[in-house]
């Protein structure tokens, strides 16, 4: 018994002693174990494939995810601690001038640091370097012996990027910074992050092993990358877009400008451009034409919606008459002013010759005579058109249009009339621009539209077509009625100095006042915009602009419409689909146009044809033609360096010889002839820079 006591006694003390130690390591000892876990040998671990591209609607590339690479430096291994310290000097000195951010003394000190430490996973320093910085690492000392002998780890990651620059960054979209995702990163913003599923793809399953701290992969279920997405826009149209809205903002000085360009028949946004002001200049910094902070109060352009809504319900036509004095009007304890009262008595005005004038004195009358008693009906018929609700395009942060009703808290005396010109509410660029899109589509209007395809290794899996929201927004003789009134706008009334004789544009002039949150509209702050489609005899492209505090003129149609007609101008030069009539006709018997070309070889063409031709001046080896009736004539082109040539309908040999000879990068893409080129025609270019040419 005394030999049980003994045994039982011991093993008594052996099982306190377990279980004090239990509880020892629970609470002194977890942050120690805890560390001990990264260390275990094996564990599994989600890896993923290459996030799919996003292109342009010709397939350009519009993002990518470029490889990149993080130095790591095993300076535990034996081969580099014999040769560290007589090479690390050169070492640093290399690194100096790779990362261009430190000392070659401070990369020493921090290296020698390490090396005492027999750091194993060393990061050399934090920034990823790219794949042709990569190939100059491994020449350098220690690291040209490679891993085993030299310690040199190079970690890829992929990075994302924009090979075309910032261009539509806002709509193609923004990556985040976090490890949750596709190559550490998620879409956060535009089709980034609307088509995430697709662009990710389908993640793969990694056995991770531990080798001396640093994790290794094991595949054991291989990832799918992800899918390509096929945007609607244009490169070269977007180009146009950003280049003509920058140019105003620049000049202007304004805070902020955005311009959308929409294909009348589908809906498709062909170009987008959201500018802010920043330190360094106007960068893609928040989407206004969708977001937010660009739903604003529309002004003049709102008009449109107005007339729409009293001539559907009979109430006026375009020939009745008002009188708008001399553009003042008193209304309740508000008074009411045209932007060019004091300029002139107008009197009586028909209702065409209103719009065309954007009088507000105009337009309050003819709403209030209209609808007093009767504002629920008006405001309705507005709702009926779909603006007061979010077209649901699928990118986050669609900003939700507001359009007072009157049994809102806010409705008050003054409302009804205030909102017939555009105040009081709230819409974004892209919803004026879809209903002025509608109208020049003959009524049906499009849903905005950015992506037209999915594709995998080049192969379509999904198609998406355009999507009509109403298919009709007025009687057909109602919507005449708005083509004429906004043709007439250009012709004769507040945007008539961007009428061209050589297609005709329909549009309407916008400039409304900046409200200062709840402390009334701002003095001396505006917002300019022009709103319409061109040519206006056959739609083929709607356009919106819209310029936040512009300094010195503030006009909608000094300060939004040249941008709306430079980019009109841009398009109908690029584009044969948008001129009309046709350039050939079966009954046309005048010569036809060629753009440019050498002079040896025109003199030649006339010569086989039988056509009379006048020659340029001595000196000239290119030249450019003018139509005439029985004749052609060339006229000699000189280039300029440091100014863009315009190399529009020529072969590749003759527009690279002419862009290199103007001190100027081509980039072609495609075969054939220059059908579109970037920057324009007699811009100011910079030696070496890059410019775009699109071959037909």
């Amino acid at each position: 018994m005394t030999h049980y006591g003994i045994i039982l006694s011991l093993l008594l003390l052996f099982s306190l002693g377990i279980v004090a130690k239990i509880i020892i390591i629970q609470v002194t000892g977890s942050e120690k174990w805890g560390k001990k876990l990264n260390y275990v040998k094996e564990r599994t671990a989600a890896i993923y494939g290459t996030r799919g591209n996003i292109c342009s609607h010709d397939g350009k590339i519009l993002a990518t995810s470029m490889p990149h690479y993080q130095l790591r430096f095993d300076l535990g291994a034996p081969a580099v601690r014999k040769t560290f310290a007589s090479e690390v000097g050169e070492l640093s000195i290399k690194l100096a001038h790779l990362y261009g951010d430190r000392s070659a003394n401070q990369f020493r000190r921090e290296l020698e640091a390490a090396y005492k430490k027999k750091a194993r996973y060393y990061l050399v320093h934090p920034r990823r370097i790219s794949y042709e910085e990569l190939k100059r690492a491994r020449k350098f000392p220690i690291f040209e012996r490679g891993r085993n002998k030299g310690g040199f780890m190079p970690v890829p990651e992929y990075v994302r990027v924009m090979p075309y620059g910032r261009m539509a960054l806002r709509t193609v979209g923004l990556m985040s910074k976090e490890s949750s995702g596709s190559q550490g990163n998620v879409g956060i913003s535009g089709i980034e992050k609307q088509y995430e599923d697709y662009l990710r793809g389908e993640e793969g399953l990694a056995l991770q092993q531990n080798l001396s701290g640093r994790w290794v992969n094991i595949v054991t279920e291989e990832p799918d990358n992800g899918k390509d997405v096929i945007s609607t826009i244009d490169l070269y149209l977007q180009d146009v877009v950003e280049s003509s809205l920058r140019k105003q903002l620049t000049t202007s000085q304004a805070e902020y400008g955005t311009a959308v360009l929409m294909e009348v028949e589908t809906g498709k946004i062909r170009a987008i451009s959201n500018l802010g002001k920043t330190q360094n200049g106007y960068q893609e910094i928040y989407n206004y034409a969708i977001g937010h902070e660009g739903c604003t109060e529309p002004g003049s352009t709102f008009k449109l919606v107005s007339l729409l809504v009293a001539m559907e319900d009979g109430l006026v036509d375009t020939s009745d008459v008002f009188d708008v004095g001399d553009g003042k009007w008193r209304f309740f304890d508000q008074t009411i002013y045209d932007s060019d009262y004091g300029e002139g008595t107008f009197g009586k005005m028909t209702v065409k010759q209103i719009f065309e004038r954007s009088s507000n004195v105009g337009v309050a009358k003819i709403i209030y005579q209209g609808y007093k008693g009767k504002e629920k009906e008006f405001i309705e018929n507005i709702y009926s058109l779909g603006l007061n609700e979010k077209m649901d395009i699928g990118f986050a942060g669609e900003a939700t249009p507001y359009i007072k009703h009157p049994r809102d808290k806010n409705w008050w005396g003054n409302s009804l009339v205030w909102i017939s010109y555009g105040y009081e509410i709230q819409l974004s660029p892209l919803q004026i621009l879809t209903f002025y899109n509608a109208v020049a589509n003959g009524g049906k209007m499009m849903k905005p539209m950015f992506v037209e395809a999915i594709s995998s290794n080049g192969e379509v899996e999904k198609h998406y077509s355009p999507q009509v929201m109403k298919y009709s927004i007025c009687s057909n003789s109602t919507l005449r009625k708005l083509q004429s009134m906004l043709e007439g706008v250009v012709e004769r009334g507040t945007a008539k100095s961007i009428s061209t004789p050589r297609y005709k544009i329909a549009g309407k002039t916008g400039t409304a006042k900046i409200a200062d949150r709840n402390k009334g509209y701002a003095e001396g702050k505006y917002r300019a915009s022009f709103a319409g489609y061109f040519p206006a005899d056959n739609p083929r492209y709607s356009c919106v602009v819209v310029i936040s505090e512009p300094k010195g003129a503030f006009y909608g149609s000094s300060v939004a419409a040249p941008v709306f007609k430079n980019i009109a101008d841009c398009v109908y030069g690029a584009d044969l689909s948008v001129r009309t009539p046709a350039l050939c006709n079966a009954d046309d018997t005048r010569l036809p146009q060629v753009m440019n070309g050498l002079v040896k070889e025109t003199r030649t063409v006339c010569r086989e044809l039988d056509i009379r031709y006048k020659s340029p001046e001595r000196g000239s080896d290119y030249a450019r033609t003018i139509e005439g009736e029985k004749s052609m004539e060339m006229k000699g082109r000189t280039i300029v360096e440091g100014q863009m040539p315009n190399v529009l309908g020529m072969g590749a040999v003759d527009a690279i010889y002419l862009i290199e000879k103007a001190g100027m990068t081509p980039k072609m893409s495609g075969v054939g002839k220059v059908l579109r080129q970037s920057p324009q025609p007699g811009a100011q270019c910079k030696r070496g820079q890059r410019v775009l040419i699109e071959l037909s």
